[in-house]
């Protein structure tokens, strides 16, 4: 039940508060007074669209704020939409929700009969789900469409499957070519790296090496006289010069101490550093040779190689699997199939026998509303196929409101006033939500006359049972409301606003006859009515 309803800065309202009571409500005023703004709004509250345009000229948001009443608890909805951005927010007792929030709750809250709706009824899909939504066991339909999208899922892995059998079996001697290559080198990971970073260790070693046996060289001396020997031969010419000359003592005993030192030395470079023994070096390079010809042939570096040897691996394991896992699914394919032919055979009486069943009470409902005794609904089925072999049937509502005339699409005979009253009928057919309240946008458009009685009777019937939102330019509908608000416009400051005002008696009375005609005919209609 929808209790109340705040509207602000939306189009030409500024600040609209309405208060709902149970059974009908009734909005009236002129054309143009913006009683479709109301709808819209409680609908852009719902999770429709609303364009940043709708938003009161010069306020930075729109604001549509509800109070409803769901399984005996108050809900309070508020959702606006800011100027600037178009963005809109959504708070559901206070906490900000996401739009799909609304999706499972809205049917719940809201059953719009409006042109969208009339729309809607015209489309064989939505008939074709309305023919079945008496069904005695829904769970049926849950479960073919279970066995449908599992089947179609089966199906796209088959395919799949064969596509991509196809299009190795087409490499697949390219594959077993590539991986006996890479299985003739057999690398490993991080081996090029490793290889590489030994050789520079070995070239290093190899390097210190020479420098210590160099320098050995040099002291001592190959085929000639080494350093040691010559500094040998020099320390002794000094020592017979200090003799004649003791200025060169020092000199003498340094050139010594020299000798002393490299003496030592040398002893020291005949023991070098404890070095790691060198690789064999000749078959480092032709393994380092071995992988640089695999990346050249493959045109691949080693850690993308190492990824297409184990590509090549599951592409071949796929292939000799392959019948294995098509085989595998085909025998999934057939019992899903199975399973839906029996399915579908449950639901084929059993939807024939709930579309009965509902064009029944549609034409029944459908008298009541002024329309023939003779006025017929008939449920018509086409076979279709749904998977390969099985054969389902989809519904479509055929009618012939007049005696004689051959039953035909609701889309070919139907005018807006038929659809209006097909609409209502099917709301009293399909009460789904009780909390819902019903919402009817003009459902008197094309109605006159007795049929409009009828009509009023039938709106005044459904509404002791639900509340209803009710807009119509008839007073005998009006008449029969619990609650009557009038909308209408005003300038002031050269601006121009949409109001809402809840009549009393004595002001129902005169919008009853204004709606009348205004005048004395008027007058008497509005007491004629009220006399009722």
């Amino acid at each position: 039940m929808l209790e109340y309803l705040r509207i602000r800065n939306l189009a030409l309202i500024e600040d609209m508060e309405l208060e709902f009571e149970p059974g009908m409500n009734v909005l009236t005023g002129e054309t143009g007074a913006g009683k479709s703004f109301i709808l819209k709004a409680l609908g852009f509250l719902l999770g429709d669209r609303l364009s940043a345009d709708m938003v009161r000229a010069g306020a930075e948001r729109a604001q549509v704020e509800a109070l409803f009443t769901l399984d005996g608890e108050d809900m309070v909805l508020r959702r606006e939409i800011l100027a600037e951005t178009s963005r809109s927010r959504l708070y559901i007792n206070d906490e900000l929700r996401s739009q799909e929030t609304l999706r499972d709750l809205r049917p719940r809250l809201v059953a719009h009969t409006s042109q969208h709706a009339q729309q809607k009824l015209l489309q064989p899909a939505f008939q074709a789900r309305l023919l079945e939504s008496g069904l005695g066991k829904p769970e049926l339909l849950r479960e073919r469409e279970a066995l449908l999208s599992r089947l179609n899922e089966t199906a796209d892995q088959r395919k799949a499957l064969l596509e991509r059998q196809a299009g190795l079996a087409e490499k697949r001697e390219l594959l077993e070519m590539q991986q006996q290559e890479i299985d003739k080198v057999s690398p490993e990971e991080g081996e090029e790296e490793r290889l590489e970073e030994t050789r520079a260790q070995a070239r290093s070693l190899e390097h210190v090496r020479e420098n210590y046996e160099e320098a050995l060289a040099l002291l001592h001396g190959d085929d000639a006289e080494g350093l040691l020997d010559m500094l040998s031969h020099f320390e002794k010419v000094l020592t017979r010069m200090v003799k004649d000359d003791d200025s060169l003592r020092s000199d003498a005993e340094a050139v010594s101490a020299l000798r002393q030192q490299l003496f030592h030395l040398g002893g020291r470079l005949r023991r070098p550093p404890q070095m790691e023994e060198l690789p064999d070096m000749d078959k480092l390079e032709e393994r380092l040779f071995a992988l640089a010809q695999l990346k050249r042939k493959l045109h691949r570096s080693l850690p993308e190689i190492l990824s297409l040897r184990d590509e090549i691996a599951e592409n071949l394991s796929f292939l000799d699997v392959c019948a294995l896992d098509l085989a595998r699914l085909g025998r999934e394919e057939e019992a899903l199939a199975q399973q839906l032919a029996t399915i579908v055979e449950q639901i084929l009486p059993l939807r024939r026998s709930a579309a009965i069943g509902m064009a029944n009470a549609l034409e029944e409902e459908l008298r009541q509303l002024g329309f023939s005794e003779q006025v017929r609904v008939i449920p018509h089925f086409e076979q279709h196929e749904i998977w390969p072999n099985i054969l389902d049937e989809r519904g479509r509502i055929l009618w012939a409101p007049n005696p004689g005339q051959a039953p035909q699409p609701l889309d070919k005979i139907a005018s807006g006033g038929e659809l209006s009253r097909f609409l209502l009928a099917l709301a009293s057919v399909r009460q789904d939500e009780e909390n819902a309240i019903f919402i009817f946008d003009e459902v008197d458009a094309g109605v006159g006359g007795l049929t409009l009685n009828k009509l009023a009777e039938k709106l005044y019937a459904l509404a002791s049972t639900r509340q209803m939102l009710l807009i119509t330019h008839w007073p005998q509908l009006a008449a029969k409301a619990r609650k009557h608000f009038q909308i209408s416009k005003t300038v002031r400051d050269n601006a121009t606003f949409t109001l809402c005002l809840p009549l009393n008696k004595a002001a129902r009375h005169e919008e009853l006859a204004r709606m009348a005609g205004g005048g004395a005919q008027g007058e008497a209609v509005a007491r004629s009515l009220e006399a009722e």
